[in-house]
């Protein structure tokens, strides 16, 4: 069902709310966690590169792929190009965001996947590799059928959104398993730190929230000039 409004206002709060969650993620892992490295004495800096990875890379970045076909005022054809670009960059920050949390872990000596977060987030980047290789092979190249590129729609846009969702629920609980780690080694319960992580997960879960309404909503009217597209299969992740 799409919803009989406009997506633009959607796509410019989810915009809001992306460059909000950027700002509340650096601002927890340079000012109160330290900031980021790729080697470190101090290995907890290694970890810090993880939640910005996956909140900007993998949510944000993946976020703004889904609602570019709502949001640009491009051709069809460029829009499309951006789409599957940006989805290809938020799989490698993803890829990349889950590698630093295993070097965290085998430097520190910590036990890798023993938590709901990680199994989900294993789970998940399998599934978003698995969700963009078959679209590049099917609307990009070397391109389906007709017949197939229209059967395949509806069930990309429903793959698609639902490893979105799963995201966005497996970095609430990441935020939340993270801050509890923080809690239980002393870290104040109503501190200002405690307050951002907690914000910086709400906003993540607002945003994903934008996304989808961006995607239910009516997509700007096409016209020869502009190119716009007003066809409803041109909602999230379809080429």
């Amino acid at each position: 069902m799409v919803l009989g409004v406009r997506a633009i206002p959607f796509t410019f709060v989810a915009h809001v709310l992306a460059i909000s969650g950027l700002v509340f993620v650096l601002v927890w892992t340079f000012h109160f966690r330290g900031g980021l490295a790729w080697e470190a004495t101090k290995k907890s800096l290694i970890f810090n590169l993880h939640p910005l990875l996956m909140l900007v890379g993998f949510i944000i970045i993946g976020g703004e792929a889904i609602i570019s076909y709502k949001s640009l005022p491009l051709r069809k054809d460029a829009k499309k190009k951006i789409h599957l670009v940006l989805h290809a960059i938020t799989l490698v920050l993803g890829i990349l965001g889950i590698y630093t949390v295993f070097k965290y872990h085998n430097e520190s000596g910590i036990a890798n996947l023993y938590s709901l977060h990680s199994w989900l987030g294993i789970g998940i980047i399998v599934l978003y590799g698995i969700q963009w290789l078959y679209g590049f092979l099917v609307f990009f190249y070397p391109g389906g059928s007709i017949g197939l590129r229209s059967e395949s729609v509806p069930w990309h846009v429903v793959f698609g959104l639902t490893v979105f969702t799963l995201a966005v629920g497996n970095a609430a609980i990441g935020f939340l398993q993270k801050l509890t780690f923080l809690e239980n080694s002393g870290l104040a319960k109503y501190g200002s730190e405690a307050l951002l992580v907690n914000f910086t997960a709400v906003i993540t879960i607002l945003f994903g929230a934008f996304v989808m309404l961006s995607v239910l909503s009516q997509s700007p009217i096409e016209d020869e000039n502009n190119n716009f597209t007003s066809s409803s299969k041109s909602i999230a992740l379809v080429p």
